[in-house]
């Protein structure tokens, strides 16, 4: 398990389970050769630099009591078709059922998992433990590929803003989700993501998200922190599921109504 300061707590039974504390900030930001901070690591979602499987649990991404996130502000139709998706509906249009990459942003968002950066001059190499998925992402300031067919990653191109990589994706894949409760994108979705290393052991990740055929306005969420691990990505594919014919089944025996 990650290196991070841990201590027992009683379960009630006479157990002892093992509790991960959020790690200390480190040291300084460590920096590259060009004096951007270098986001190399391998990061956990949270504070504690690994998994955290006391109930409750120590880590979390951010506070919502200290930083608010305000809930996708859809246009009417979106909102009312996502109000009538079933439990089924719902369940057929998760990644993990379908065995589909997250894609951008669920590649953080939507993701439980350890992640892998590795930072060059010109790129930033994201592997996703979850499904063993990964990106590059040119961070040269080069524009869009002109007319770029959809991916599940998108068309990405990053560019520094001080301390702060900017990463500016189009053309993302319309079977991706923003959440996992049916925030669904159009075609035009405008994902913008922004990542920063305050401290050694932190890495902290924005997204602004623009659509115009599904949102009223762009939606930012709030800082969501990663911290830093010392473990090697395990091997994690999705493969056989058979999840999406039985729900699928499930969906024609009610006659479509999927309740």
């Amino acid at each position: 398990m990650a290196a991070a300061a841990q201590e027992g707590k009683n379960s009630g039974d006479n157990s002892f389970q093992p509790r991960l504390q959020p790690l200390p900030k480190g040291g300084p930001t460590p920096r590259t050769a060009d004096g951007h901070p270098d986001l190399s690591g391998v990061w956990f979602p949270g504070t504690t630099g690994g998994y955290d499987t006391s109930s409750p649990p120590a880590q979390r991404q951010f506070d919502p009591k200290v930083t608010p996130e305000e809930k996708p502000p859809l246009q009417p139709w979106a909102a009312a078709k996502i109000k009538s998706m079933t439990a089924v509906d719902f369940e057929l249009g998760r990644a993990s059922v379908n065995c589909l990459p997250r894609g951008t942003p669920g590649m953080f968002l939507l993701n439980p998992y350890p992640t892998k950066l590795v930072q060059t001059r010109d790129e930033l190499i994201q592997l996703s433990e979850l499904n063993n998925n990964f990106r590059v992402v040119h961070t040269d300031g080069r524009p869009h590929a002109k007319d770029p067919d959809p991916t599940f990653n998108g068309d990405a191109t990053a560019h520094w803003e001080g301390d702060t990589l900017v990463i500016d994706v189009i053309a993302i894949d319309e079977r991706t989700w923003n959440n996992f409760v049916g925030w669904f994108h159009s075609d035009q979705e405008h994902v913008i993501e922004r990542l920063t290393r305050p401290s050694e052991n932190y890495l902290v990740y924005q997204v602004t998200i623009e659509d115009p055929k599904v949102l009223t306005k762009p939606w930012t969420s709030a800082p969501r922190q990663w911290s830093l691990s010392h473990e090697d990505l395990e091997e994690y594919y999705c493969t056989n599921n058979q999840e999406v014919q039985q729900y699928q089944s499930l969906k024609e025996k009610d006659g479509g109504s999927g309740k």
